[in-house]
């Protein structure tokens, strides 16, 4: 059968890594998780509950932008986190993060248009753009910088630009005076700026800063899956300028129809569950000193300071030149699942591993045990 050209994308490599852990369980091993951006805490107990109450009446169709009830509520975040008095007319609820990029790909490019993104960065990002007939180009990003882009890496001849704080995978943060100065050089430059918010909340002690703290003229795309822990609902959110609603809601209509209702009632009532969000980042934070404390004795010392969402971005190019295989050594005589860097950086990445601690306390040591023990036998 005739395929197309754009969906020929890469695959998403954490999810071959994913599916590999899941055959070696099948056949009975124990396998750690330290591959997936997945909190392994579940979704609040209020966002349960409100489903569970909304279930004896008919969950439809809602409008295309979502709930009016869930866009207020998550105005009213932006005023809680950032000080920020947005209007709910321009929050848009989408199907998750991606569908977000979607809408915002669509809205903002025709096909063959060049968007820059740093490297290493979230895989989909490149793969969304590419299915989209679009031209993903990568600005490699140094460590002494944090993995983030300066204002003199962005590519003239580019019509959009892909920030994302806290990164994946390096977890590094911009500050508020860095998304001021590559904001205004993107503007300087006629780019249209979509800045990745998805793990904001989960700070430990750096900050963290909305994009819309700086300028209006940008679409700023979030999510429930991480701070919220709620990634299998498949809820996001997308606030973007006052010029381009009527836009958004058009691709949105015909795409997506909307997002899902249950998801929406039950993302309503996390809005409230402080508490919960908050013990979870609490083991988040304790998974984050053992891998700060452990990983470099056992040899992976040269890590991105991780300053937000749950990841280790590590050079490991003075143990290997193949991520790719050392991952699935590690997988194999360790039983720890870890990413390699190959997702992220397309040039670089065949010397990182990217660690994810968002499992238990208990899993996240065991599994450095277990590495422990690998790389002491290597």
């Amino acid at each position: 059968m005739r395929q197309s050209r754009r969906g020929q994308v890469d695959p998403f490599i954490v999810m071959d890594v994913m599916e590999a852990a899941r055959k070696a369980e099948a056949e009975g091993r124990r396998i750690i998780h330290m591959e997936v951006g997945q909190p392994s805490t579940p979704a609040p107990q209020g966002a349960c509950r409100a489903l569970a109450a909304a279930l004896d009446r008919p969950l439809g169709y809602t409008v295309a932008l979502g709930l009016p009830e869930l866009r207020r509520g998550i105005a009213g975040l932006y005023k809680r986190w950032y000080g920020l008095d947005l209007d709910p007319r321009r929050v848009v609820v989408t199907p998750g993060s991606s569908g977000a990029f979607i809408l915002a790909f669509s809205a903002l490019f025709d096909a063959g248009e060049r968007v820059a993104l740093g490297e290493p960065g979230y895989p989909s990002y490149r793969q969304i753009l590419r299915a989209m007939s679009l031209t993903p180009v990568g600005i490699p990003t140094r460590a002494v910088d944090r993995y983030q882009p300066r204002p003199g890496d962005l590519p003239a001849d580019a019509q959009g630009l892909i920030l994302a704080s806290p990164g994946n995978p390096s977890g590094t943060v911009l500050r508020r005076e860095e998304l001021a100065v590559l904001c205004a050089r993107a503007a300087e430059l006629g780019m249209a700026v979509i800045s990745d918010e998805i793990y904001h909340g989960l700070d430990y002690g750096a900050g963290f800063h909305s994009a819309l703290e700086v300028t209006d003229k940008v679409f700023v795309i979030n999510s429930f899956s991480k701070y919220f822990s709620m990634t299998g609902w498949r809820v996001g959110w997308m606030v973007v300028p006052d010029s381009m609603i009527r836009t958004v809601e058009r691709i949105a209509q015909n795409m997506f129809i909307c997002p899902p209702h249950a998801s929406q009632v039950a993302a309503l009532a996390a809005l409230d569950c402080v508490d919960e969000a908050e013990a979870n980042l609490a083991v988040y934070a304790e998974n984050r000193r053992l891998m700060l404390e452990r990983l470099p004795q056992m040899g992976f010392d040269r890590i991105a300071p991780p300053e937000g969402a749950f990841y280790i971005y590590a050079d490991v190019s003075d143990l290997t030149t193949d991520s790719l295989g050392l991952a699935a050594e590690i997988l194999e005589k360790a039983g720890v699942a870890v990413t390699p860097g190959l997702d992220f950086d397309p040039r670089r990445g065949a010397r990182t591993l990217r660690f994810s601690y968002a499992a238990s306390t208990a899993e996240i040591a065991e599994g450095l045990d277990r590495l422990a023990a690998f790389m002491a036998a290597r």
